[in-house]
């Protein structure tokens, strides 16, 4: 089977496994992990913060980071199909009691001017106010779309003029990096907070970050571990991040270059793929995924009518063009 359900379905490579067997290890709710701490140094140096938290989950991450703007009460804006209003069960307000309004944008995209009418400054006792803004960099639900820098830019000027914050869900940040060509620090810039994923495209088998400022990760770590996510040995898995972040990362353009490849072979323009992730629009999006199967080649509705493909570290050239032949006979 060539399966491109997810990026998150990768398995660590023979050399990642070795970085892992030989990581120097300690107790990290100690603050006593070498690895941990080397891995969090790097990544929030990375995106010019003062400090990162390793996290087991992305979910885990964006909620310790959006909770560090947003308190009991006050509302955070998004995109209305992004990751933190659909896809993670609502933890944000099971955990902080915040409210969340949207926008709809068909890319995922900053859409300004309807954000500066959404947004509530605080008056008084009988209006939500808007603590922070969230945006998600790629966008998943909107195939791995990227959001432009002056965008995030021209964002960051009025949230700041108004007294807002920003978070970046940044799971899939490192391939808008290589498809633009964007230094991680430019991303970093525009955000308050972050959380990034090692675990998608990177290829690691577990954990993501938040990055801030010093004392939004001193406090996230107390949440951490009331969430339980507090680790112990967990070197061993930060061991696997690093060795992403150094072998791992450039190598997104074959991503990139294969989703094309697939969506080409779907009857989708090519030109529209971003990244790693393209969304097929299918009134038959189950019995596509019934035919791909049976001839080998697993993908996933989003939706009624949306099956999403997405290309990772354990698709190469040859399994692209297997399954971009498959596809293109399912397409018919």
């Amino acid at each position: 089977m060539i399966d491109l359900r997810s990026d998150t379905l990768t398995t660590p490579t023979d050399k990642m496994r070795a970085a892992m067997a030989r990581a120097e290890v300690g107790d990290d709710v100690y603050g006593e992990d070498p690895t941990v701490a080397r891995l969090e140094e790097r990544v929030a140096g990375l995106f010019g913060h003062e400090a990162a938290l390793f996290t087991p989950t992305g979910s885990m991450a964006n909620v310790l980071a959006v909770r560090s703007l947003v308190q009991a009460g006050q509302e955070v804006l998004c995109e209305a199909s992004a990751h933190i209003a659909r896809a993670e069960l609502g933890a944000h307000g099971a955990y902080t009691g915040l409210t969340m309004r949207t926008w709809i944008h068909r890319r995922g995209q900053v859409d300004l001017p309807t954000i500066q009418t959404l947004f509530a400054p605080d008056m008084g006792p009988f209006f939500v106010p808007t603590a922070a803004i969230s945006v998600e960099n790629t966008h998943n639900f909107a195939g791995g779309a990227v959001l432009p820098l002056q965008d995030l830019r021209d964002l960051r000027e009025f949230a700041t003029g108004a007294g807002a914050r920003v978070h970046m869900d940044g799971a899939r940040i490192w391939n808008a990096h290589v498809a633009t060509g964007t230094p991680l620090a430019e991303y970093g810039a525009v955000a308050d907070v972050l959380a990034v994923c090692l675990s998608k495209g990177l290829g690691a088998p577990v954990g993501s970050l938040m990055v801030g400022s010093r004392d939004a990760i001193a406090e996230a770590r107390i949440w951490r571990k009331r969430m339980g996510g507090g680790m112990r040995q967990v070197g061993i898995l930060a061991a696997a991040g690093l060795h992403a972040l150094d072998h791992h990362v450039e190598r997104l353009a074959d991503d990139h270059a294969h989703a094309r490849l697939l969506a080409e072979a779907c009857g989708v323009d090519p030109a529209t793929v971003d990244t790693n992730i393209v969304v097929v629009q299918r009134s038959d999006a189950a019995d596509f995924v019934a035919a791909a199967r049976a001839e080998g080649v697993l993908v996933a509705t989003v939706g009624p009518t949306a099956v999403r493909l997405v290309t990772h570290l354990d698709v190469s050239d040859a399994d692209a063009e297997r399954a971009a032949a498959v596809l293109a006979r399912v397409a018919g």
